[in-house]
């Protein structure tokens, strides 16, 4: 993005900035492009305790007063995706460019906002999931874009919520980069599991197939109280959602976002079915398919090497790591 090294503020040092930002930013491999300049978070402490853990030079406890630092080039956004659109326009509107965590807004509108803004200012946006970016989901593109199962007839992806966030390491711990509370996945605006999970799949999904036409859904409450230790919060986001998309022609997809159950196989990946055969999850009627550099480089991007292999959220790395 420019020839001195890049300033990256991180705003939310919670489970995601912590995996998916800080605990990469450290590596040296990339410090001749990007380093941690300051760390925010609103819970007392917090920030201050990631920076002094990860060596980050300023921690705040407001977005504002980080992105009044003039040390931060960029940011990525760590926080409750009902925050996204505020903290992003702000962002944006501080001449800083920005990577959203998924989803980057809760509605076209917001978005849309977002891009014209950022182009107007020339600031850079990447949102994840980067789906598009992974090298095997290139390929099935190719694959049914080239008729390999002919005509696609429906498909099929989604993701369930089961206790997943509840069960983090993060959250299972006694000081305040260990203990961090979920409750916010099952609150709107932008809790739920469609938002959080169901996203990875349908962004592969519609990567593949293209835009849906219409959309139907339906989606409610299932699971109106979770605990996390030993409190109780009310859920007032809808935790089970199903849609049936049409992307024209004769072309459906059933896509979920529920409180428990699944279709099978990797909620990254959806399952085509054609005139001419099946695609599940990265095989073809049962093979395993190849792609370009398969064995020599990691699926989900070029940046995803050394120690980022084995470190968490990895495929959230390489998307900050398309905007450096």
């Amino acid at each position: 993005m420019k020839d001195s090294v890049l300033g990256m503020g991180v705003i939310g040092t919670g489970s995601i900035g912590i995996r998916g930002a800080l605990d990469h930013l450290v590596v040296p491999d990339i410090h001749d492009r990007v380093r941690a300049a300051a760390v925010c978070d609103a819970v007392p402490g917090r920030a201050q305790a990631a920076a002094e853990k990860y060596g980050v030079p300023n921690a705040y406890d407001s977005y504002e007063e980080l992105l009044a630092d003039p040390a931060v080039d960029a940011v990525t956004l760590c926080t409750p995706i009902g925050l996204h659109f505020d903290q992003g326009l702000a962002a944006i509107r501080a001449g800083k460019h920005v990577h959203f965590n998924k989803t980057i807004t809760l509605t076209y509108d917001e978005a849309k906002q977002l891009i014209d803004e950022a182009a107007a200012k020339d600031v850079r946006l990447v949102a994840s999931p980067g789906q598009m970016v992974r090298y095997p989901y290139q390929r099935l593109r190719e694959l049914v874009a080239d008729g390999a199962i002919g005509k696609v007839a429906w498909a099929a992806t989604g993701a369930a919520f089961g206790s997943y966030h509840e069960q983090e390491g993060l959250r299972t711990g006694d000081d305040v980069l260990t203990n961090i509370n979920p409750s916010w996945y099952w609150r709107k605006p932008g809790g739920g599991p469609l938002y959080d999970m169901t996203v990875y799949g349908l962004h592969t999904l519609t990567g593949i197939l293209g835009p849906a036409k219409k959309v139907t859904a339906l989606s409610g409450i299932l699971i109106p109280e979770r605990e996390f230790q030993g409190q109780m919060y009310e859920t007032s986001a809808d935790d089970n959602s199903v849609m049936l998309l049409d992307f024209g022609g004769g072309t459906f997809a059933f896509v979920q976002g529920t409180a428990t159950g699944s279709l099978g196989g990797y909620f990254h990946e959806p399952t085509f079915f054609g005139t001419g055969g099946t695609i599940q999850g990265l095989k073809l009627n049962g093979e395993e398919i190849d792609w370009e550099g398969k064995g020599e480089r990691h699926a989900w991007g070029p940046h995803i090497v050394g120690e980022h292999v084995k470190m968490g959220e990895h495929h959230v790395f390489e998307d900050l790591m398309q905007l450096v």
